[in-house]
């Protein structure tokens, strides 16, 4: 190769070498939670919420799911010649594995948790469950994210330098990320935006080198976060330009370059130039180069992409009846029952039932972020709650405005400009200004704010409905104005917020006054809604524009409210049974970097745990009703439940559950299954009991280190039927438990109905610095039918048994501990037992 050549292969979206037959690659795609370019891929619970199924082996079986469906879909891809459209490529930006170590970051919704031990045996079995069964010829390439640390702010990620002590890396940061290194053989990792300790992640010497490279013996492939290597020159200020930035993260051990670039140029706007002039100008060797060039190429062969044969596609698997069938088994297991005074679950004939909460009927919450957009039939709570329960009188309560509101208007609600099914959609280019072409991504995006569209349309089609989030519209390469028109037809009468979200554009509804939107250059907006009163049936025409600065955004979305909220429920709940309040955010008011600004949330953060007000008034007017409140809880983070817990009947906390999760909420109210999830994060009452999101120290941070009283703990969650423990015994691997241990209990179900359980192993440590309160070290979901009795068994490794020093030094301490086996922590309510074991000597083991 060419030494330009070389320095092309370096960037995500590397161009074909033809001469070499090298083809096309893009190394970019991801899966957190279901093949997220695909627009049918099956969308299963947010990772926060497959965590607290507790479950690895159902997590390795969906991320097998995952790559059959992603294999379909990259292969029609390449075979339609996209092969640089985001999701060709078979290398997987997944999963994440960074701590949830604080409520209000808020990307913690795509982690498993607080804790490194659930991290880690989660993180393995997905990585695992996605490469297939033989690292040396994987199925698909995954790559944990965000080496390391990350965990907010998102507003300060590209120019933070966080602080971390080697006992706070080892103890909490790197765990998880070892694990699915050394035992899990990921074949990729990914560094990230932030600076730790003065030196930018994805040049980071200590991470890099001495961690990943030498301490680990990784071999594969270290891509950047997307934007990183920009960031250590330009926002961080650790190198002098752009080109001393890129040979610094080469040198550290960077291989592939993630360009945002990429994706709107085809020559990334010369971002592989940069590698090109740093060995030219002697900042970078061109071995240093070779050795990225062919870490990236020795993992496109192991994939079978350039010799012998990648795994086959399995045609049909996209959303099949399987893989629908395990979103609901995993909706249902990632489902926490906090509370229950008997009213769960509900009589399944003739109970009835006043439905409220602004969550109660939507659609947009179930799905999470990173997932396929074309998800607006998707069975809501309501909709799960009328299947599992016919024959009971179930009515609907539209709630008042929220800051929640905004679903996508489905298909059925829509009709062309000629009175089809579908939306009449026209595509105009920009005109030719003349000018040469832009030299940057911003210039790019700068022109396209100003540009003017042809005065004629390039096509005009019918599509089904407004739903897009396109890096490059394939039909705009260079930018335009896409105008979306029609109708829209409500199928019930009655008041609705109606509008749109875009960066930039225009929404004109009915004889209502024209909405101007104007965001910033980043898909994470809110809707501009408009409130309406529309009869069932009648046809509603409508425009909307959207500026196309190559990335193409916008939706088309709408809410159904009422104007008297509380007169309405006070009618609704007077005969009623029953009312179930579906209540929580939502995985763009907590999200990755953005722009919002609202009460409670800043740019991607939460800055409270509460609930929006208007729905803490809504529960009031519910509890005021004299009525059972069962409160169904949707976020991806902790929420003050503190009054749910003092005032309503039952809690379900229900995550971000996937396509299947709003059946799985009906399912589980009405006794179809039976939850027995556990809390993957601490539930804290309010922010004062927690130092500021900036600081990464873990003092008074997670179970493991919290002081205070929390609203509900790390691993707590009921059940319909009753569990005990009893019988514990731990086996040292030898003369102690220095070199390991065997620690079994017996688990019985007394209750009267079936159930699964969730037995957890805590460890206590020796009354010496640097040691955790309390820690998880195993954790087993077995199903137990009335009466049945199990042995359940967790083999402890001398890794398992440590805790790390001050210093930082990895050991085993010798002293007194105290395992507990249980349903949940020790203290809890939830039953366990317990039993003491020595360690005579201390040892130390290698990082």
């Amino acid at each position: 190769m060419t030494l330009e050549e070389k320095a092309s292969q370096i960037i995500n979206s590397a161009p074909a070498i033809e001469r070499l037959n090298l083809p096309d690659y893009q190394w970019w795609s991801e899966a957190l939670h279901g093949f997220a370019f695909a627009p049918h891929a099956t969308n299963f619970p947010e990772p926060i919420g497959l965590a607290a199924s507790f479950d690895a082996p159902l997590l390795k079986h969906i991320a097998a799911a995952i790559a059959v469906e992603g294999i379909e879909a990259s292969d029609a891809m390449v075979a339609a010649g996209r092969p640089l459209e985001l999701g060709a490529g078979r290398t997987y930006w997944s999963p994440n594995l960074n701590i949830f170590r604080d409520p209000r970051w808020g990307r913690g919704q795509e982690t498993y948790g607080e804790d490194p031990f659930l991290t880690a045996r989660m993180g393995v079995a997905y990585v695992t469950g996605l490469q297939g069964p033989n690292a040396d010829k994987p199925v698909i390439i995954a790559t944990p994210k965000h080496f390391a640390v990350h965990s907010g702010p998102e507003s300060t990620r590209h120019s933070a330098d966080v602080k971390v002590s080697l006992h706070d890396m080892r103890d909490t940061y790197l765990p998880a990320f070892r694990a699915a290194v050394v035992e899990g053989h990921a074949g990729s990792v990914m560094c990230a935006y932030s600076s730790i300790n003065g030196q930018p992640a994805c040049g980071n010497t200590f991470l890099m080198q001495d961690t990943l490279r030498k301490a680990w013996g990784f071999k594969g492939v270290v891509v950047s976060d997307c934007g990183a290597i920009r960031d250590i020159s330009s926002a961080h200020k650790y190198a002098a330009d752009a080109t001393a930035g890129s040979a610094l993260a080469v040198r550290a051990g960077l291989d592939i370059e993630c360009a945002t670039e990429s994706l709107f140029d085809r020559n990334s706007f010369g971002q592989s130039a940069n590698y090109v002039n740093a060995v030219r100008s002697g900042k970078l060797t061109e071995a240093e180069l070779d050795q990225a060039v062919i870490r990236g190429l020795t993992a496109r062969i192991k994939l079978g992409l350039l010799y012998g044969k990648p795994s086959a596609a399995t045609a049909g698997s996209l959303d099949s009846a399987e893989h629908r069938a395990l979103a609901l088994t995993a909706a249902e297991q990632s489902l926490v029952l906090l509370k229950n005074d008997g009213v769960l679950p509900l009589d399944r004939k003739g109970v009835k039932i006043a439905v409220v909460g602004p969550l109660a009927d939507s659609r947009r919450v179930l799905r999470g972020n990173y997932t396929s957009r074309e998800t607006a039939e998707l069975p809501s709570v309501l909709d799960g709650l009328k299947a599992a329960l016919p024959d009971a009188r179930i009515t609907y309560v539209p709630a008042g405005e929220s800051i929640t509101d905004g679903n996508v208007i489905p298909p059925s609600a829509l009709l062309s400009d000629d009175g089809t099914p579908g939306v009449t959609v026209r595509y105009y280019p920009f005109q030719a200004d003349g000018k040469p072409a832009p030299k940057s991504l911003m210039e790019k995006f700068m022109r396209a704010v100003t540009a003017t569209p042809a005065s004629a349309p390039l096509l005009t089609r019918i599509e089904p409905l407004v739903n897009y989030e396109v890096f490059t519209q394939p039909v705009l390469p260079d930018g335009g104005k896409v105008i979306a028109s029609g109708y829209i037809v409500a199928p019930e009468t009655g008041t609705y917020r109606i509008g749109a979200r875009t960066i930039l554009g225009a929404f004109k509804f009915a004889d209502q006054p024209e909405i101007v939107i104007k965001n910033g250059f980043n898909p994470a907006v809110m809707p501009n809604l408009q409130t309406v009163d529309l009869v069932a049936g009648k046809r509603y025409p409508f425009t909307f524009a959207m500026q196309v600065p190559a990335l193409h955004f916008g939706e088309l979305d709408w809410q159904r409210v009422s104007r008297k909220p509380e007169a309405e429920l006070t009618e609704a709940t007077k005969d009623a049974d029953v009312v179930i309040a579906v209540v929580g955010i939502n995985s763009t008011l907590e999200s990755e970097e953005s722009s919002i600004k609202l009460p409670g949330f800043n740019g991607g953060d939460r800055t409270s745990l509460d609930l929006p007000a208007e729905q803490i008034a809504l529960l009031k007017a519910a509890k005021a009703s004299g009525k059972p409140v069962i409160v169904v809880n949707m976020s991806g983070s902790a929420i003050d439940l503190d009054w749910a817990k003092q005032n309503a009947s039952a809690i379900v906390q229900a995550w971000y559950p996937g396509e299947a999760g709003g059946l799985a909420v009906g399912r589980a109210v009405a006794g179809l299954a039976n939850p027995a999830g556990r809390l993957p994060v601490t539930f804290y009452r309010d922010v004062t009991q927690l130092p500021p999101l900036e600081n990464y120290a873990m003092e008074g941070r997670t179970y493991r280190y919290f002081k205070g009283e929390p609203v509900y703990g790390f691993g707590y969650g009921l059940s319909y039927t009753a569990f005990a423990y009893r019988s514990v015994k731990v086996t040292p691997h030898g003369r102690d438990a220095s070199g390991g241990a065997t620690i079994e209990a017996q688990v019985s179900n007394t209750g009267a109905r079936s159930g699964d359980e969730v037995a957890q192993l805590y460890l206590s440590f020796p009354s010496v610095p640097g040691t955790a309160k309390i820690a998880l070290r195993g954790f087993e979901r077995i199903s137990l039918k009335p009466g049945e009795t199990r042995k359940v068994r967790f083999e402890l490794t001398p890794r398992d048994i440590s805790s790390v020093s001050p210093e930082g030094s990895v050991q085993v301490v010798a002293g007194a501990y105290k395992a507990f086996v249980g349903g949940g922590q020790p203290d809890s309510g939830l039953p366990g037992v317990s039993s003491a074991f020595k360690v005579g000597r201390t040892t130390v083991l290698p990082n």
